[in-house]
């Protein structure tokens, strides 16, 4: 708002200025004694007349500045105008642009302002540049006086033109920019998501399917009873964490309102274990943490979907296979995540995206880490190195 009554403000005091300079000057040109008739020439009324057209369309000097500077030449080049009005639109014709047709018009409005100041300084009497230059002692300081007013009187609204697109441009960078790094901040969100989505659905799903087939082949009514209850739970946590998800690309938030549901950290690790384990799945556990409580909540929650990946992919690849998992670690020298598979003796992996892995090395390089992952041997091992900063 500020910025527009500036505008307009500048605006008028700009058609004031070129009106009445055009005044002054056909005043200055048809100057008659208080005793004389006032009879001005055609030269001069149809100078002063396309001087006021020239004055008026500086309101659209902005939009249109090479029409408006291209005009306002036409008095002082061809008639006997001021030049005032050619002046301002070369301020808006630099503002716009900085190439040849700037250079042309600058030529223009120089050659423009230098004859109405030659025949303002001859004009000793009865106009202002007659004063300061009019009486000079000689030819030659009289030339170098009006080269020198022309080059002032150029120079000026050239200079604040070409400031003034600058800062406009580097106000239009700083726009693109931010709007740059909002899209990147939306994309690093969008991707953080679906990395959320398929590390939990996608472990949730996998546990699914385990214990769907353990309830397919179960003749036991009470092992089929527990395995359709643990199936039920599955199912409702994956419900559950897909509603979040879809909440949150939809509204920005957890749905209805809730709280969003937090991260998890290294505390829930042992809960991560104990439902692969009661999903079926065969895990030998070895972690030796160093104040563990004081891990940074970044650190908890890569060390948990890096495990819970690994035990995906083991579900996966190699289902039935027994899976030992080893996490080490303190503060000042960092955590390492070990997960070891048996290879399968045939490959007959259920579908997945194939991004897992891709995520895993994600989630530990914004941290400063590294991930490693592949065969060795008849064994399948992934491992990975997250800094854990002293206190």
């Amino acid at each position: 708002m500020g910025r527009r009554v500036l505008r307009v403000v500048l605006t008028v005091l700009a058609v004031v200025a070129a009106v009445l300079s055009s005044i002054v000057m056909f005043g200055s040109y048809n100057w008659v004694e208080a005793d004389q008739n006032f009879y001005p020439d055609g030269w001069s009324t149809s100078s002063f007349l396309l001087g006021l057209v020239a004055a008026v369309l500086l309101c659209w000097r902005h939009r249109w500045p090479e029409v408006i500077t291209g005009i306002a030449l036409v008095s002082p080049l061809v008639l006997v105008g001021d030049s005032m009005a050619a002046l301002i639109g070369l301020a808006a014709l630099a503002n716009r642009r900085r190439d040849r047709v700037l250079w042309i018009g600058t030529a223009l409005v120089y050659a423009a302002t230098l004859r109405a100041v030659w025949r303002d300084a001859h004009n000793v009497e009865h106009s202002i540049a007659g004063l300061w230059i009019g009486d000079s002692p000689s030819p030659g300081w009289q030339i170098v006086g009006i080269v020198l007013t022309t080059t002032v009187f150029v120079a000026i609204p050239l200079m604040v033109g070409i400031l003034s697109g600058i800062q406009n441009e580097l106000t239009r960078s700083e726009l693109h920019e931010r709007e740059l790094r909002a899209e990147m901040t939306r994309r690093e969100e969008r991707t953080r998501i679906a990395r959320e989505m398929h590390d939990v659905l996608g472990h949730r799903l996998s546990l699914l399917s385990l214990q769907a087939g353990a309830l397919e082949v179960s003749k036991d009514t009470q092992a089929s009873s527990e395995a359709a209850k643990s199936v039920r739970t599955t199912a409702r946590q994956s419900l559950d964490d897909l509603r979040q998800v879809i909440g949150v690309l939809r509204d920005g938030d957890a749905p209805l309102g809730q709280p969003a549901k937090p991260q998890p950290t290294l505390a829930e690790v042992p809960d991560l274990i104990t439902n692969a384990r009661a999903a079926g799945m065969v895990i030998n556990v070895t972690i030796l943490l160093e104040e563990a409580g004081t891990a940074p909540a970044q650190l908890g929650t890569a060390t948990y979907r890096i495990l819970q990946e690994s035990l995906t992919n083991a579900l996966r690849h190699a289902p039935g296979a027994p899976v030992d998992l080893t996490v080490r670690g303190a503060p000042g020298t960092g955590l390492t995540i070990e997960a070891v598979n048996a290879l399968p003796l045939v490959a007959h992996p259920s579908p997945g995206s194939g991004t897992g892995l891709t995520g895993v090395a994600e989630r530990a390089n914004l941290l400063g880490g590294s991930v490693t992952a592949g065969p060795s041997g008849t064994m399948f091992v992934l491992r990975a190195w997250l800094p854990w900063e002293a206190h």
